[in-house]
């Protein structure tokens, strides 16, 4: 029997290529990307698409139509636009929201049983610890990541015709060699003793829902295996429904690195951003992670209700922020030149030979 085709977007990045690779062995996978890489996986073609182009779009589903034909089991769209380094971009409306517009209008032309299209928890205004946000919780994007998903999001309920679609607004991603980039930078700035691994510019018992990589390509396989029997037009939020504090994080990395526990500093947000804005233009170093318009991002707690998931999936996380940031720390451990690398960080030139 013929495999059913699954096209995913983004193919070739961090959450892709682990869909990629589980998929693979049960359907056709077609991976949509920028460029043609170089190495593409033995379960994939891989199709080189610019999704801000009319024409490449176009190109592309030329070919899926000649070579695959008109029936698509499920998209995965997981690529878009996303930077730390600003706050505004054109980018997101470019990429992400005219990108994902091109697609829905090209897959008019086929018969796709779902879409399902990876948003962010962050389009939901934060919450009070213990009071969790579920789906239908306000949104209220607070930069233009999110706000470009709540766009995309809206376009997808418009145009999606009688197209099954999932939305999944999922938390943050890492796995266990972290490849998170806010968890990363934190484990960065206490192994390397920083100043500001002290100091934090919002309420430290505030902190943010994560979710492992596994985790995430779990609940991505189970709503393809379920398209038949979920409902059509499906928002459902995918994250960890226990929620680290930043003092929760600081403590455990620092008792992992050091075995003892880093006590955070409250600091005034004036001069955190001032503090911010400075290191972001000193000559001759590397523009730090943290940029001047985060700091009023500080005090957002993200903790999440995970019942809907739960109940249409059948899905809830095996794995944990805790137990992995032991796998982590020992990784970093292990190698910390490597480590550095893996989670594209620049290591001090006076700790390259230097073991913890």
């Amino acid at each position: 029997m013929e495999k059913e085709v699954i096209i995913v977007t983004g193919s070739s990045g961090r959450i892709g290529a682990n869909v990629v690779r589980r998929l693979g062995q049960e359907y056709r996978i077609v991976g949509f990307e920028l460029l043609k890489a170089l190495y593409a996986s033995s379960n994939e073609e891989l199709v080189p698409v610019d999704l801000s182009s009319d024409e490449s779009v176009h190109q592309a589903f030329t070919h899926i139509k000649n070579f695959y034909g008109t029936k698509i089991a499920a998209v995965i769209h997981l690529a878009a636009y996303y930077s730390f380094d600003q706050e505004h971009s054109d980018k997101y409306e470019l990429v992400t929201v005219k990108g994902t517009e091109r697609l829905l209008k090209a897959l008019k032309n086929f018969e796709v049983g779902q879409f399902i299209f990876s948003s962010t928890m962050l389009v939901h205004a934060p919450c009070k610890p213990g009071q969790p946000i579920n789906e239908d919780s306000p949104v209220e994007p607070k930069w233009d990541y999110p706000l470009s998903k709540v766009h995309t999001e809206k376009l997808i309920h418009e145009l999606r015709g009688n197209m099954p679609t999932v939305i999944m607004r999922i938390a943050g991603v890492y796995d266990d060699k972290c490849h998170s980039i806010p968890i990363s930078h934190q484990i960065q700035r206490i192994y390397e003793k920083q100043l500001e691994s002290r100091l934090f510019s919002g309420n430290i018992h505030h902190g943010s829902s994560f979710l492992h990589m596994d985790d995430l390509v779990d609940a991505i396989e189970l709503a393809v295996r379920m398209r038949k029997q979920l409902p059509p037009d499906l928002v459902v939020l995918i994250g960890e429904p226990k929620t680290l504090s930043y003092d929760d994080l600081q403590r455990e990395i620092s008792r992992l690195l050091f075995n003892r526990e880093f006590k955070t500093f409250r600091i005034p947000k004036t001069v955190a951003k001032i503090g911010a804005w400075v290191q972001c233009h000193l000559p001759f170093i590397s523009p730090p992670f943290i940029k001047p318009w985060m700091i009023d991002l500080a005090d957002d707690h993200y903790e999440l209700d995970i019942s809907r998931a739960k109940k249409t999936l059948g899905w809830e996380p095996k794995r944990d922020l805790r137990t992995s940031l032991v796998k982590m720390i020992e990784g970093l451990k292990a190698d910390p030149v490597q480590w550095y690398k893996d989670n594209q960080l620049v290591m001090p030139e006076h700790m390259k030979n230097h073991k913890k």
